[in-house]
């Protein structure tokens, strides 16, 4: 999942991903891009024909399961902080001890407790 986690920010080529996940060698890779398309969460755009070369996504669904993988990674974070002795991951400005929650990303509305129960569509 790395390699997801590399490709939140954006498109990048084989090399920059090599760049951004060190210690991961060429072939395996290669290998997890290869995976990972197939299970079409990642998509590969060519943008040399000679030598073939190409720019990686994530799909739709590779971006809904970096959504999945946030909230995962906040929950690993908390609860390896609080059984270490430690705290929650806090808010640089004020403090505040940080928490995931649902949004809208079109309305940008952040559900609050009087709305209706959220369903999935």
């Amino acid at each position: 999942m790395l390699v997801v986690e590399a490709l939140l920010a954006g498109p990048r080529r084989f090399n920059d991903l090599l760049e951004a996940l060190p210690g991961i060698a060429p072939n395996i890779l290669s290998q997890r891009l290869k995976h990972l398309e197939r299970e079409f969460l990642v998509v590969a755009e060519p943008y040399s024909e000679r030598p073939p070369r190409f720019a990686y996504r994530l799909s739709e669904e590779g971006l809904d399961l970096a959504g999945a993988l946030r909230l995962l990674g906040d929950w690993g974070a908390r609860h390896s902080a609080l059984h270490s002795g430690g705290e929650a991951p806090r808010h640089e400005a004020c403090g505040t001890p940080m928490e995931p929650r649902w949004y809208c990303p079109t309305c940008g509305i952040v559900p609050d407790e009087a709305e209706p129960e959220l369903r999935f569509i």
